[in-house]
């Protein structure tokens, strides 16, 4: 690997993780698997924890050098501390989503350097849409059914890219299930004519798509909810900042909640 990045056979490897994570995850969908509460009152599924086992298992394989923090192992006490390189693992973004039957509900796998995401795979398996960026090469998206293909190779590569907002007629994402009063402030200041909800991650690959310009999130997240979508954006040439308009980092882990994000603007072109 070389010092920033992950190279190709170490790119298979995740991206067949995710598929297998996301096939788990819709088999437990389908077996009507019910959930429980964590103690910060956020669900938890079977799902999550079986793609969540997927993918540390992968990441051993592919990098067994880089310092991994994923979601429910933090949940249960297991929380490293981030070092330069180190990746975030969310197995089930959108766990709300997947109870209630839809379908935005997200794998996520970030790479992180410096602060900074440099690497990001996001797939929605309810929808068959697989997108990954790596920040300086780029950001695509792809169509794949995870129960028809067990390997990623061979799928056709779509790139994608932000557009160039309108000052006329701006458009933001926001979430289905946390949208606080102070987004809807943000987006009357802004003259935001227009919204579009979705879900999970995928909030962010709608602004690196170029559906929308702007993603607003005043509600606390989590450095694992954010860091793939994050990678994916910058690749497709937007930006994450803070809501004072400084570096949205990572690696929180020397503070009272370790990895807990400040809120957000994720943006898409200038």
């Amino acid at each position: 690997m070389s010092e920033v990045s992950l190279d190709e056979a170490q790119k298979a490897i995740l991206r067949d993780a995710v598929l297998a994570a996301g096939r788990v995850i819709l088999d437990v969908r389908d077996g009507g698997g019910d959930h429980t509460i964590k103690g910060d009152g956020s669900p938890v599924t079977e799902a999550d924890t079986r793609a969540e086992v997927i993918l540390l298992e992968a990441l051993r394989r592919a990098a067994p050098d880089i310092t991994v923090v994923a979601e429910e192992a933090a949940e249960a006490g297991n929380i490293p501390k981030a070092r330069r390189m180190f990746f975030l693992v969310d197995p089930l973004d959108g766990t709300k989503e997947f109870i209630r039957g839809g379908t935005d509900f997200t794998v996520n796998i970030g790479l992180i350097c410096d602060g900074k995401p440099i690497y990001g795979i996001i797939y929605a398996p309810a929808r068959g849409r697989f997108y990954e960026g790596g920040v300086g090469k780029g950001a695509w998206v792809a169509d794949i059914d995870c129960r028809q293909s067990e390997f990623f190779d061979g799928t056709p590569k779509t790139p994608i890219n932000t557009r160039t907002p309108d000052a006329q007629n701006l458009m933001a994402v926001a979430s289905h299930s946390h949208r606080a009063q102070e987004t809807n402030d943000w987006l009357d200041a802004h003259n935001v004519k227009d919204t579009v909800s979705a879900g999970s991650s995928i909030k962010f690959c709608v602004v690196a798509e170029g559906q929308a310009d702007f993603y607003p999130r005043h509600w606390p997240t989590m450095e694992w909810d954010t860091a793939a979508g994050h990678a994916i954006l910058a690749a497709a040439g937007g930006r994450v900042e803070r809501l004072d308009g400084t570096a949205f980092l990572y690696g929180k882990y020397e503070q009272e909640r370790p990895y807990l994000n400040p809120g957000f603007i994720a943006f898409g072109g200038e």
